[in-house]
C-alpha cells in the first residue's frame, strides 16, 4: 500500500485530529469516515407495512418512555 501526501486546511487538520483516538492515524480516521453509510442508502429497505409498523412501535416505545419519565418527576417532587 502507497502513501499520498494531501493539502487540508488547519480547520479540517483540527476536526480530523479531534476525531482522531489516541491509537488511531489519521489514515484510520479517513477511512473511517469515508466509510460511513448515508441514511440513504437504507432506502427500500423495508416494505411500506413493515414501515408503518416500525414507525407504530418506535411511537409505542416513546410515548411509553414518556409516561415513565413523568411517573419519575411525580415520585422525586412528591407529588
Amino acid at each position: 500500500m502507497g502513501t499520498r501526501n494531501i493539502s487540508i486546511s488547519d480547520e479540517a487538520y483540527s476536526k480530523l485530529a479531534a476525531m482522531k483516538g489516541p491509537k488511531e492515524s489519521f489514515t484510520d480516521v479517513i477511512n473511517r469516515l469515508a466509510g460511513k453509510k448515508s441514511v440513504l442508502d437504507l432506502v427500500g429497505l423495508l416494505t411500506p407495512k413493515e414501515g408503518a409498523e416500525l414507525r407504530s412501535n418506535i411511537q409505542d416505545i416513546r410515548a411509553r418512555s414518556r409516561k415513565r419519565a413523568t411517573e419519575t418527576e411525580r415520585r422525586i417532587r412528591g407529588s
